[in-house]
Parts: structure tokens; sequence; C-alpha cells
């Protein structure tokens, strides 16, 4: 080929070039809230600017307090508080509630009422053990077992209304949330512009759109927010669901129950102590998380012989891990961190056998119009007797120009953690209440290896937007004596606490 072909082919090629619009780089933009149905709420967007993310974002949000208005048990004036208190007649009700009754009548048949929209009348009869710390009685559960083996509602699918039979207590709270996120997602990913949403709400969470989320599924016997995780999972246009009774239950004479019953019992759940289900539909995943606490392994493997769109892992009372045939497709094989003991044989390291666990409570500050409330950004750090930093425990915040936000963290980090990736993760675990945190510090530094014995202080800061800033230290000798301290709380935390105790 002649030289000016070359060139005529390379200006044809730059001149073609000029009429193609590149692909738009997108970003993952994060955002955190506190006090949505009763948990916290993460949005994340993959979009190519804030603005459109922003967008999404009040797409989503409105979806979620437009279902929360229907199906709320805790709102009086939502549309099932209200047919609650509408008495034994014929209510033409909302589609989307009517959709939600029929999916509890639909998973109660499959999981063999281990799913109950009454199961409600047992729960009352455990809070009720709980406030007077006696069991129930053996005729009280009876009695509430009873109740719930009875038919409540009908539902007429040609005029869509739902005829009450009775005066049973319900709540839809076994897959509600699982299902508003749903609707949540679907909304926000129609919205310009975005190329993925992840909508996670207190750990069950919808993943729309072709790229993959990586998930980490808690630990349930350390379940810490920086606790190592179980496993990691990836997927793509999947919801992810966590079920355990390891963050809620009832006290009762000094002994602990789970605060998920079994509807054709009346007992608390112990066996499984968690499930996580991975499933194509977030009602169906959360709906048969909460059942497969409920049901024997051998139940469960029955019911999910003949799906291939259903993976899930068990966690028994035991620590025994049990996995679904088709859970591996999506597990992520990772390394476990070596601890590399750097000290001197004169140094007394820390002693392993302890830990130091860090709870907060952020506050519940209502925004002005009455909505819910961004979380603040936090930093949870260690620094010991010479003031350097030796773990960060926590570094919560939506974009990394707000890192200086946190003054005393980011004067001696802040450099080193400007990263976004570090806000990415997923955690998929049992609800926790709205605001409340828990981190461990196992005795390692940032690099991965054992401290020295000895005095350091703990440092939790927490700023606004818009609002305050707040920070409050603690310096503690870790040295295999175990002792607590309750922190003195400020207009951002409720409450804090520091305990440095044995495994």
């Amino acid at each position: 080929m002649k030289f000016k072909h070359i060139v005529a082919i390379f200006l044809l090629a730059i001149t073609f070039s000029a009429f193609v619009n590149p692909k738009k780089a997108t970003k993952t933009f994060v955002s955190n809230f506190e006090n949505v149905l009763g948990t916290s709420l993460e949005l994340k967007f993959k979009a190519a600017n804030q603005t459109d993310a922003d967008v999404a974002e009040n797409i989503a949000l409105n979806e979620i307090d437009r279902l929360d208005n229907i199906l709320s048990a805790y709102k009086k004036t939502s549309e099932f508080s209200k047919w609650m208190q509408s008495g034994k007649q014929t209510t033409k009700i909302s589609n989307d509630l009517f959709e939600v009754l029929q999916q509890f009548e639909n998973y109660k048949g499959i999981t063999n009422g281990a799913v109950d929209a009454s199961a409600e009348v047992i729960s009352k009869v455990w809070k009720k053990a709980a406030i007077e710390n006696i069991l129930p009685s053996v005729t009280e559960l009876q009695h509430a077992v009873a109740t719930v083996k009875q038919k409540h509602y009908t539902l007429n699918f040609e005029n869509k209304t739902v005829t009450r039979l009775d005066d049973a207590p319900l709540a839809l709270n076994s897959f509600a949330k699982s299902y508003i996120i749903n609707k949540a997602a679907e909304k926000a990913f129609t919205s310009a512009g975005i190329e993925n949403v992840v909508v996670n709400i207190g750990g069950d969470m919808v993943v729309k759109g072709s790229n993959t989320e990586r998930i980490q599924v808690a630990n349930p016997k350390a379940d810490a927010e920086n606790d190592a995780a179980l496993t990691t999972i990836q997927v793509s246009n999947m919801a992810v669901a966590t079920s355990g009774n390891y963050r809620r239950g009832y006290n009762v004479n000094g002994k602990w129950y789970s605060h998920i019953v079994d509807p054709r019992t009346g007992n608390p759940v112990s066996e499984i102590i968690s499930a996580t289900v991975i499933a194509a539909n977030a009602s169906e995943a959360g709906a048969l998380a909460t059942s497969f606490n409920v049901l024997s392994v051998n139940e469960i493997e029955k019911l999910v012989a003949a799906r291939n769109d259903v993976a899930y892992l068990l966690v028994t009372k035991n620590g025994e891990e049990i996995r679904s045939k088709d859970w591996t497709k999506y597990e992520v094989k990772t390394e476990k961190p070596k601890v590399a003991l750097t000290s001197s044989k004169a140094d007394k390291l820390w002693n392993t056998k302890f830990e130091l666990l860090v709870n907060l409570e952020l506050a519940n500050i209502e925004s002005a119009d009455g909505r819910r409330t961004r979380r603040p950004f936090v930093a949870v750090w260690v620094e010991d007797a010479a003031k350097k930093p030796v773990r960060n425990l926590a570094i919560w915040y939506n974009k990394p120009r707000w890192l200086p936000d946190l003054k005393s963290w980011n004067r001696t980090n802040g450099e080193e953690f400007k990263k976004e990736n570090s806000v990415l993760s997923s955690t998929s675990s049992a609800t926790r209440g709205p605001g409340k945190y828990s981190l461990s510090w196992d005795g390692k530094d940032d690099a991965g290896n054992l401290v020295k014995a000895g005095s350091y202080t703990v440092y939790i800061e927490v700023a606004r937007e818009h609002g305050t800033y707040q920070i409050i230290s603690k310096q503690m000798k870790f040295t295999g004596t175990a002792q607590k301290f309750e922190l003195t709380p400020n207009t951002e935390l409720t409450s804090a606490s520091l305990d440095y105790r044995k495994k």
C-alpha cells in the first residue's frame, strides 16, 4: 500500500471518530439514610454525573415513602393500618396492598406455613413475656397458634377487594421491606442516565442493571460492621436477603429468644441462626430468607429442589454452613489475611482472646420537612500513646471532598484514605435498628499486625451536613483485663460505649 493511501485511511478514521460520541465515563454515587422503614438505607447509582444520581435518588425515596404510607403496620395513617381498624367488612384496596396480601397467601402455602402475616399474634405473646419477664404458658401459645391457623381474610381478584374475617392482628414485616425496595429500584432504574442501581435496606438488597455488585454476607457469630465477612458473593439483576436471630430478640428470665417465631408451633426459632437467599425477585428472597430460619434443612432442600433460580447459605446454631448446589455460582473465593507478628520477643502483644467492641447509636434528627435524615459522616479510629494512628475502624462518607469535615481524623489519616472504593462495599445481614452500629477491634493495626499490649485512645468523630460537629475520645489499657465504659452522649450520638471483653 502506498504511503498516500495510508495517510488517507488515517485521516478518514480521525474524521469518522469525530462524529462518534464516546461513551461517557460513569461513577458510583452512594448515599446513606437512617430511620427508613425502621432501619438504615443505602442507595448506590452508577451514573455519569451527580445530577442524574440525585434525580434517581429522589425517585427511589419517593417510591419508598409512597409504599410505606400504604403498607406500614406502624403508621396509624397507612392504608394497611386503616384497613386493620375497619373491622370485619369488605374493603376496596390499592393494587400494592392487594399484591402484598396475595403474596403472603402464596408464600404461606409454598413454605408450609412458615411465613404468615398473622404470626404477629404469637410475637405479641412473646413481647408481653419479655415485659413481664415470665415465659408464656402452654395454654397461651396453644391459643395463639390456633388463632394463626384460622383464615383471616379473603381476596376478590376481580374487584381488588379484601374481606376481613376476624380481628387477629396482622403484620407485613416478613417481606414488605423487600417488596418496597424492589419497586423503588425498578423506578430508579428507569431514570435517565442510570446504568446500575443498588438499594440496600437494613441488609436486604436489590441490584438492577448489568453490572455486578460484590456483597459481603455477615457472619452471625461476629456481626460488627467491620468484622470479617462469612463469605462474599457477586450478583447482577438479582435480590439478596438475609434473615437471622442474632440482632433482635426477647430476653425472658435471663434467657435470650429469637424474634423470629414458628407460626406452626408458637416457639422462637433456634436451629438456624442465619439464612441468606439469592433470588430474582426481592419479595421471594425476603420471604424465603425468613422461612428458612423456621423450616428444617430437609424442608428447605425439598422446597428448592426443583428451582435453579434460588440459592441459599444457612448457618446453624453449631456454626455449620450449608450451601445450596447453586450457591457456588455466586460465591467469590477470597483469601483470609494472615496475621504478621512483627514486634520483638521482648514485646508483650495484644491478648488475642480479647476484643474491643465499639457500640454507637446515631441520633435520630428529623429533617426540616419531617422526612428521613442522611447518615452523618463518621470516623472511628485508634491511636497509640504517641498519638500515632494504628487502626481505622470506620470511615463513613459519601464523597472524598467531604472527608475534611472529619477534621481530627483527616489531619492524621486523610491523604491515605481518599479513595471512593472505600465506601462501595455492600453487606447482607439481619436487620439492625436504625442508627445502631457495632465495630470491633481485634488488636491489629491497619497492616494486619498485632499491636503491643498497653494504652491506646479510641476516637469517635461525627460531622453532619448542615448540622453539628462532635468528637469524643477515651484512653484505655488493653492488657487482658476486661473493662467497659459508657461514653458521654452528645448532639449526634444518642449513646456510645467501649467494651473490652473476651471473645
